[in-house]
């Protein structure tokens, strides 16, 4: 699990998929490491919803972790 981030352009995306990997190697079940890059996300974007934030994470989870895919994705507007 310990890819390289590097390509990913916007800090929050970065910030969770990081997150997310780190606390699923540290032993942290599937539903509690989304519930907190969940919450990472919206530190980042406190104008966001709670929906908005768990589709975005599910969906940079999905693409970076689960399929592995490195290029970009949709997502927020932030650099």
């Amino acid at each position: 699990m310990g890819h390289d981030v590097s390509h990913i352009t916007r800090r929050c995306e970065r910030a969770v998929v990081t997150a997310y990997r780190e606390l699923r190697e540290t032993g942290n079940d599937d539903l509690s490491s989304f519930r907190a890059c969940t919450a990472l996300y919206r530190i980042h974007h406190p104008e966001a919803s709670v929906s908005e934030a768990r589709r975005l994470v599910s969906e940079w989870i999905d693409h970076h972790v689960v399929r592995g895919e490195t290029g970009p994705t949709d997502g927020c507007e932030c650099p």
